[in-house]
């Protein structure tokens, strides 16, 4: 049952969640062509939650007991949401820009276009 969650919450509503996100948030900045984060961020986005989400949710329907079962899907949900804040204001989707900002947050990324290139 549990592996059956997994599978539903990565193949449906992980990929709908975050385009909605990307767009979402493009149409209520007023961007003219709101997918354009989502047509450069999705794909990464995606990749990174497939290495989030069933761990997270995995630890949580085995070790973590039920009445503290939202709270740690709150929590989780709360960092995932600060890394997709992340990924739209200054990253490309991957967990590896956002844990190199985490380890040294004084140093000054890239522009995106930059980093696009190589």
């Amino acid at each position: 049952m549990v592996l059956r969650k997994l599978l539903l919450d990565q193949t449906i509503a992980s990929p709908l969640a975050t385009s909605v996100f990307y767009t979402g948030v493009s149409f209520l900045e007023g961007k003219e062509d709101v997918l354009e984060d989502w047509r450069t961020k999705f794909l990464n986005t995606y990749k990174t939650g497939l290495m989030y989400w069933p761990f997270m949710q995995f630890l949580n329907f085995v070790l973590v007991p039920l009445y503290l079962r939202t709270a740690v899907m709150g929590c989780s949900a709360f960092l995932w949401a600060t890394f997709l804040c992340f990924s739209r204001h200054s990253g490309d989707g991957t967990a590896a820009v956002a844990l190199a900002w985490v380890l040294s947050p004084r140093t000054k990324l890239p522009p995106l276009d930059d980093r696009e290139e190589k």
